[in-house]
C-alpha cells in the first residue's frame, strides 16, 4: 500500500498538507498491523522531527521501543531533541566501550541514562543506539517496537543483524541521498533480494512489497527557489514542495561588490537562490588550485561584506557568520586543500567536508566545488546522483557552484555505461540525467571569471 504525497499546489497551505502526511504516518505506526512503515522523505522535510514525535507518541502509549541511527552523533542529536520536548522521559543511550563515545551534553540530563550494556538500559521508555552496537546485543527481550533513522544509509546485511530485537519498525530516510557505504565489491549478489549491500528499505520491500509507504511533501529547509530543481532533477516521481514561499527569506550584504567574479556571484546567489562561478575550461588535478582558491575567496568575500538573512524564523537581520555557510566537495583531499586556503585568507569555522559527511545537516549558504569540474572523464563516482543531490540541497537561502567550463561537453562524451544487471531496480534518474538538469539550471546564474 503507498500513499501518494503529491506536492501541494502553490497556494495550498504547505505546514497543513505536512501535517496530514505526519497524521496519517503516525496512524499507520501506532495502529496498524503491519510489521513494518516506510517513510521517504526529501531534503530538510523534517525526518529528525517526525522521529522524536513517533517515540514521544510510542512511548505515551504505553509502548517502549528502541530506535536504531546510522551514527553517533545522529545518536546524540535524538537524544537531546527527546529530552528538550520530554524532560521527564526516561530515555536510554547505548554505546560502545569507546574512550569518549558519546556527548558529553548527555551527562547533564536527568532524563537519559547511558550504558555500554543493554540490560542496564531494561525498562525505559526509549533506548536509543547505532546500528553497529544493537548488532552485538543478545540476550534481551525484543521491543515491540523499533524507529530505524535515516534508513536509506543503512545497508541491508545491518537490518538482518538487528532484526531479532522489535517485532514491528518505523523506517525513515530520504532516497535521494548517498547509497549505503561499502568497502567491498557488490557485483555478485547484484540483482537478488538479498543483496547485503542494498539498503535496508530496499531490501525490506523486496520482500514485504505490501508494506504502507508514506512520503513527506514539504521541505522546511529548501527556499522556493530550490526546491523545483531538487525536485525536479532528484525526486521526479515524489515530488515536493518548499515550506516558504519567494520572498519568505532573504540575503542582503551590507558592503558593495568590488565587480570581481566571487563578487558577482555571490550577488547572482543573493538574488536568485544559485549562483554558478564558471572558470575557463581544463583538465586539472582533483585538487585544481585555481577551482580551491575560488571557492575559498567566494567565503572569504561573503564573510567581508557583511551578509545577513531574514527568514519566517526571523523578520530582523541576522548576520551570516562563518558558522552559518558550508563548502562541499566530492573528495576528502579536495576538501583539505579548501581548508588550507581558507586558512591562509584568515577564515575559520567554516564547515569543510564531503557529501557523504554534509548529510543531514543545513547551513544558510553552500559552496559547492562541482564534482565533475576540470576532469577528463566522468566515473559512476562522480555522476552518483545522491552525491550531486545532497551538495544541491543543504542550504536555506542561497547555494553557489564553482565548476570549470565543459562539463557539458564532458557528460555528452560520457554518457552512462553502467553494465546492467538483471533483477537490478533501475535508479531514477540517473546521475547523467541529474546533472545534466543542474546544469541547465545553473547556466541561467552563469558567472564566467578568469582567475
Amino acid at each position: 500500500m503507498i500513499t501518494e504525497a503529491v506536492a501541494s499546489p502553490a497556494g495550498s497551505d504547505p505546514g497543513a498538507a505536512a501535517a496530514r502526511a505526519t497524521d496519517a504516518i503516525l496512524d499507520d505506526t501506532l495502529h496498524g498491523t503491519a510489521r513494518g512503515v516506510v517513510v521517504d522523505s526529501p531534503p530538510g522535510a523534517g525526518k529528525s522531527t517526525l522521529v522524536v514525535r513517533a517515540a514521544l507518541e510510542l512511548a505515551a502509549a504505553g509502548r517502549p521501543l528502541m530506535v536504531v541511527a546510522q551514527t553517533n552523533a545522529q545518536v546524540d542529536d535524538l537524544v537531546l531533541r527527546l529530552a528538550e520536548k520530554n524532560p521527564d522521559l526516561p530515555v536510554g543511550r547505548l554505546h560502545s566501550s569507546d574512550t569518549d563515545p558519546y556527548d558529553k551534553a548527555l551527562d547533564a540530563l536527568e532524563n537519559v541514562r547511558t550504558s555500554a550494556k543493554a540490560a542496564d538500559l531494561t525498562g525505559l521508555d526509549v533506548v536509543l543506539s547505532t546500528a553497529a552496537k544493537w548488532a552485538h546485543v543478545k540476550g534481551v527481550e525484543p521491543w515491540r517496537h523499533a524507529i530505524v533513522d535515516e534508513a536509506y544509509q543503512m545497508r541491508s546485511d545491518a537490518l538482518l543483524a538487528v532484526a531479532n530485537l522489535f517485532e514491528r519498525a518505523l523506517f525513515v530516510g530520504d532516497p535521494g541521498q548517498l547509497d549505503p557505504f561499502a568497502i567491498v565489491g557488490s557485483e555478485q549478489w547484484a540483482g537478488l533480494s538479498y543483496d547485503p549491500s542494498a539498503s535496508a528499505v530496499t531490501t525490506l520491500l523486496a520482500h514485504n512489497p505490501g508494506l504502507p509507504q508514506h512520503r513527506l511533501p514539504v521541505s522546511w529547509r529548501l527556499p522556493a527557489s530550490a526546491a523545483p530543481l531538487v525536485s525536479d532533477a532528484f525526486y521526479p516521481y515524489t515530488p515536493f514542495r518548499s515550506g516558504t514561499g519567494h520572498g519568505d527569506r532573504g540575503l542582503t550584504l551590507a558592503v558593495p561588490p568590488d565587480g570581481s567574479g566571487p563578487d558577482r556571484v555571490i550577488d547572482e546567489a543573493a538574488e536568485s537562490g544559485w549562483g554558478l562561478l564558471e572558470l575557463p575550461a581544463r583538465h586539472t588535478p582533483r585538487t585544481d588550485p585555481e577551482a580551491v582558491r575560488a571557492v575559498a575567496t567566494v567565503v572569504r568575500r561573503l564573510l567581508d561584506r557583511g551578509g545577513a538573512t531574514t527568514s519566517e524564523r526571523s523578520p530582523d537581520p541576522v548576520p551570516l557568520t562563518a558558522g552559518r555557510i558550508a563548502v562541499g566537495t566530492a573528495h576528502r583531499d579536495q576538501a583539505a586543500a579548501v581548508r588550507a586556503a581558507l586558512t591562509e585568507l584568515g577564515v575559520t569555522d567554516v564547515t569543510v567536508d564531503t557529501a557523504n559527511r554534509l548529510q543531514g545537516r543545513e547551513y544558510d549558504v553552500t559552496v559547492v566545488l562541482h564534482p565533475l569540474s576540470g576532469r577528463p572523464d566522468a566515473t559512476a563516482f562522480h555522476l552518483e546522483t545522491g552525491r550531486l543531490c545532497v551538495l544541491a540541497s543543504r542550504h536555506r537561502h542561497a547555494c553557489i557552484v564553482v565548476c570549470r567550463a565543459g562539463v557539458g561537453d564532458l557528460l555528452d562524451d560520457y554518457p552512462s555505461t553502467e553494465p546492467v544487471q538483471l533483477g537490478t531496480l533501475v535508479k531514477f534518474p540517473d546521475g547523467w540525467e541529474a546533472n545534466h538538469a543542474v546544469l541547465a539550471h545553473l547556466a541561467e546564474h552563469r558567472v564566467r571569471w578568469q582567475p
